[in-house]
């Protein structure tokens, strides 16, 4: 972990002490404050930036001594190492300490180099402790709302929507651009129900066909279709007692949307080629970057299935409206790829930084990620310089398609066209590395190809 990202908080009634600890360790490079006694180490807990360790004095005027600390450190600071200092060291004093939960006691007088050492050994098992959350999340797909942050009024309002709806079984619809991190919240929202025991099953609705789509999600019986050598289970079947994700949901054929609206009428549906009624023990999650109330408007999308879906509707605002978040976006995201890339990374310079907050982000969180993701594999050191980030150009090279002075007027849906075709002319219909371009998924970049009649590469 980077020192400066690393917040000590001293705890001690003598001045000395204080100035000393803090020019020792602000010399090593942690972000160190102080505090004169326990009331007002108390105050300065509990914060939107946490502490990384406290040294807390045992013996303190004020009526609060440092096992008092160490208590309402517990409550508030629970992932802080709290160090108990003490002049008066016995045997009684250290396994109080230790029983009321101190990370370990050190006694005065001491010298620099063990106060530097006790920190460093702390700092590198927090980090540790950190790097395995990550990985275990990572392997598990869990998320809570906890790990999203966010300094935008407008997200905290939607993680408290969220959180309340998480603990309704009600029907989630999530609004939102491509990018804005939709399966992520619905992941949060899954692991905050009471159904987070159960399975979550997540469906790109739009990156298949619709036959296949149907088979998908409500399975099959043996002979249904050529090639269904055998029974199998859809993905409603294998949510059952948990929560199902449908992602782009306003991409579904007219046959697909009858079908689901029965199914969340009913509670009940059948396998492609059956006739079994199965019970949907399902908690369904959908989300879509269209506007469906227009698509209702325009025929396009079944009213009564849209009423179904927006029992509770959460916009997730896109990246540039929230754009106070990017900076914790930024060391979030490089955490994930130092453990994912097996280096450390520590961050971005100024002026990378001045870079990603200029930028309008068009993919939203997803295209943020890839830049840091290629301008980590491409940084010589743990951290990301200006030109190591690289964002799409501006201008007629690698812009969209600018109107001609004089020329005719036309749709923006025609312009989205040109512009998909000009970038996979650019990468040989690579659909990949167009969606990295385009900063969307592939599965919506596949929709706007069947939708615009595109060529991609097979």
């Amino acid at each position: 972990m980077k020192p400066s990202k690393v917040r000590i908080l001293v705890v001690d009634d003598e001045e000395i002490v204080r100035e000393s600890l803090s020019g020792w360790l602000s010399r090593d490079g942690y972000h160190v404050e102080v505090a004169e006694d326990g009331p007002a180490a108390v105050r300065r807990m509990g914060g939107p930036e946490p502490w990384s360790v406290l040294l807390v004095d045992l013996k303190m005027p004020g009526g609060m001594d440092g096992l008092q600390v160490l208590s309402e450190a517990r409550e508030r600071e629970k992932g802080a190492a709290i160090v108990i200092m003490t002049a008066y060291a016995t045997v009684d004093t250290a396994v109080n300490a230790m029983k009321n939960g101190a990370y370990d006691y050190i006694v005065k007088p001491f010298e620099p180099e063990e106060l530097s050492h006790l920190v460093t050994r702390i700092v590198e098992e927090q980090a540790l402790r950190h790097e395995n959350a990550m990985l275990r999340k990572a392997v598990r797909k869990e998320y809570r709302f906890r790990d999203l942050e966010s300094r935008s009024p407008a997200m905290q309002e939607l993680f408290a929507l969220a959180r309340t709806a998480a603990r309704s079984l009600s029907t989630i619809l999530l609004l939102g651009e491509s990018g804005t991190g939709k399966e992520v919240l619905s992941r949060a929202i899954h692991g905050e129900s009471p159904r987070a025991r159960g399975p979550f099953v997540a469906v790109s609705c739009a990156a298949l066909p619709e036959t296949l789509l149907e088979s998908e999600l409500f399975g099959y019986e043996k002979g249904a279709f050529t090639g269904a050598a055998s029974r199998r289970r859809g993905r409603f079947e294998a949510a059952q007692g948990g929560t199902l994700f449908l992602d782009e949901i306003g991409d579904v054929s007219a046959k697909l949307q009858q079908d689901l609206l029965r199914v969340l009428e009913d509670r009940h549906f059948s396998r492609v080629g059956g006739n079994e009624a199965i019970e949907a023990d399902v908690r369904v999650i959908a989300a879509t970057h269209r506007d469906l109330a227009k698509r209702v408007e325009e025929g396009e999308f079944r009213q009564d299935l849209f009423y179904r879906l927006n029992v509770i509707p959460i916009r997730i605002p896109p990246l540039r409206e929230r754009r106070e978040d990017i900076p914790l976006l930024v060391d979030s995201l490089l955490e994930q790829l130092s453990t994912e890339l097996g280096r450390p990374l520590d961050g971005v310079t100024s002026e990378a930084m001045e870079l990603l907050l200029a930028h309008d982000w068009p993919g939203n969180v997803r295209e943020l990620r890839n830049v840091l993701e290629r301008g980590a594999v491409v940084a010589h050191g743990r951290l990301l310089h200006e030109s190591d980030i690289a964002l799409p150009l501006r201008g007629p090279e690698c812009g969209p398609l600018p109107p001609c002075a004089g020329g005719p007027i036309v749709s923006l849906e025609q312009v989205e066209r040109d512009h998909i075709a000009r970038v996979l002319e650019h990468t040989h219909g690579n659909i990949s590395q167009s969606a990295r371009i385009l900063g969307i998924d592939r599965s919506t970049l596949y929709a706007k190809v069947r939708r615009y009649n595109l060529r991609a590469a097979s």
